[in-house]
């Protein structure tokens, strides 16, 4: 259990416009560079492979394949140098950290993407079945 003067303080440095990504998702960081007196947003892209933390404490790691080599980088997500995180692709997952990506190689470091659930009365869904009375 948190003090609650820890959880006050914290609560002023949260981000409240952070999307709501999980482990296995595709997402795009962007994030805040300096350099000299400009400023401009990297963008690194890749998949989440864990979350850890809570609150202010929380950090999430993106692993991606440049060149061939595989490149995590660990984020801070309510960091002021994270502009802002795009989810891409939501990712099916049995897992909470998915270590085991680190020694795959090509196609078989892809994951089933998540697909909403549909609910009936929307468009692209088919009515529910009558007894025909």
């Amino acid at each position: 259990m948190k003090n609650a003067m820890i959880a006050l303080v914290e609560e002023t440095g949260l981000k409240k416009d952070m999307p709501d990504f999980a482990i296995g998702d595709q997402v795009e960081v962007h994030q805040r560079i300096l350099e000299g007196e400009k400023e401009r947003i990297q963008i690194f892209a890749g998949v989440v492979i864990s979350r850890r933390g809570e609150g202010m404490r929380s950090m999430f790691t993106v692993r991606r394949i440049v060149q061939g080599e595989g490149v995590e980088r660990t984020f801070p997500l309510h960091s002021p140098k994270i502009a802002k995180v795009e989810v891409k692709r939501t990712g099916v997952v049995r897992r909470a950290k998915l270590y085991y990506l680190r020694e795959r190689v090509g196609k078989a470091t892809r994951l089933r993407e998540r697909r909403a659930k549909l609910v009936p009365g929307e468009i692209g869904t088919k009515p529910e079945e009558t007894d025909g009375e």
